[in-house]
């Protein structure tokens, strides 16, 4: 039952030396992490790999995190700076794969469906790796991440303006992408 456990007592106890637990939060957080390392550009090798280096630093500074702040920004923080890192030591193009990201769960769909769904998620992740890293950053954060104003402030530095007009613009940029190659984006706001 410690998935039900609310995460500050969840940190707390881990903190205070119950360091199974961590597991819970890595179990919580895995995916999202792994998305925006994807998001971002990398392979599907590296973005496990630049995951699992997140969650290590995680838990090394998991002590010294401000308490009352949210866990999930900084958790996102922490992922963008391994990915930045990553890009600036090895300088290297990073591209991104076809491969599907970690899913939360199977819906029950048709083949076709299931196909036509990986398709149209194949097609926005190589045009989202197009995008200015701070529109495609804002974007994860928001629509795989689900994070607020206030939390993808926290992550990314930026004002709710400067939020709400990278947002904007990547969203028209993605549909513009989409419409010249043929494709179509029905994501809502």
């Amino acid at each position: 039952m410690t998935h039900l456990v609310p995460e500050e007592e969840l940190i707390q106890r881990i903190i205070d030396g119950d360091k199974q637990l961590f597991s819970v939060l890595v179990d919580r957080y895995k995916n999202k992490v792994y998305g925006i390392m994807r998001g971002m550009g990398a392979s599907h090798p590296d973005a496990q790999d630049l995951a699992q280096d997140t969650f290590i630093r995680i838990y090394r500074y998991l002590p010294t995190r401000r308490e009352g702040s949210s866990f999930a920004a900084w958790v996102y923080t922490i992922a963008v700076n391994v990915m930045r890192d990553h890009v600036r030591s090895f300088k290297s193009t990073i591209t991104n794969t076809t491969e599907e990201p970690y899913s939360q769960g199977v819906e029950e769909l048709t083949p076709e469906k299931q196909v036509l769904q990986k398709e149209m998620k194949r097609e926005i992740y190589r045009h989202l790796e197009q995008l200015p890293e701070s529109y495609r950053l804002v974007l994860l954060l928001k629509y795989t991440n689900e994070l607020s104003y206030e939390e993808i402030g926290e992550v990314t530095g930026m004002s709710a303006a400067q939020i709400r007009n990278a947002l904007y613009r990547g969203k028209k940029s993605l549909q513009k992408q989409l419409k010249r190659t043929g494709g179509e984006w029905s994501y809502e706001v």
